[in-house]
């Protein structure tokens, strides 16, 4: 599936998601733009890599957080043309059940997930609208749907992100620019391996192994072709059948 000559964004390119899908999106032709916050040196690092094998990458550090450092971000990435294909999948984890959560946990999570997906996705939609081709990833998780104990805030801003997919569809679709969410299961990751052993993971999964990051990766680089031009506003689950 070629991706040839499409600028792509992917936040939270400094996690083991967002890396590998930054990497079959440059195998498959398109130019790269990998964000980050508090992990410059995992952006670079990708970016090289990416270079030395044939592909086209740039970084971009900011953080989603702030309206300001977002609007300055989106004007000079837009310096470079339009971005046809945006992949919202910066976020956060600060579980807690709700009777002791922090407001700063609640807050945090929803700023970055949800808030963050407003920052981006706001300034960069009209150039896209103007191409008359685009492809907007929205990573949800299986916890916005079948909800996690001790997530409640990520529950939350994930389940707003599927909501906010749906609406956003319906705005853009005239204008041959896609909206759809990915939900995956559990996946193997720094962050996934620390919580769930194999023992549990065998329990709740049906196909009894986490998934893979390039798993999901190849699912979202389907959703950016053309081949998926008359799929939106879907929440797409990617769990070994969890549910």
């Amino acid at each position: 599936m070629s991706l040839e000559g499409k600028r792509a964004l992917i936040t939270g390119a400094s996690g083991a998601l967002g890396a590998a899908m930054a990497e079959r999106f440059a195998r498959d032709g398109a130019t790269v733009l990998l964000h980050a916050n508090s992990r410059p040196e995992a952006v670079e690092q990708l970016a090289a890599s990416i270079t030395a094998a044939g592909g086209k990458a740039e970084c971009h550090v900011f953080d989603l957080r702030s309206d300001e450092a977002s609007a300055a971000a989106c004007a000079r990435i837009l310096e470079g043309g339009a971005v046809q294909i945006l992949v919202n999948n910066a976020g956060v984890h600060d579980d807690a059940v709700l009777p002791g959560m922090r407001a700063d946990q609640w807050h945090k999570v929803i700023d970055v997930s949800l808030n963050g997906f407003f920052r981006v996705t706001q300034p960069l939609l009209l150039p896209m609208m103007r191409t008359r081709w685009g492809r907007i990833l929205n990573i949800s998780s299986v916890s916005a749907i079948a909800g996690n104990r001790g997530q409640v805030n990520y529950a939350a801003a994930k389940g707003a992100l599927n909501s906010a997919t749906k609406a956003l569809s319906l705005e853009v679709a005239s204008r041959g620019v896609t909206v759809n969410a990915i939900a995956p299961g559990i996946i193997a990751s720094p962050m996934a391996d620390a919580v769930f052993d194999p023992a549990v993971i065998n329990q709740m999964v049906p196909v009894k192994r986490a998934g893979t990051p390039q798993e999901v990766a190849a699912l979202a680089s389907f959703l950016a072709s053309d081949d998926a031009a008359y799929i939106t506003g879907q929440v797409i689950s990617i769990n070994g059948g969890m549910i």
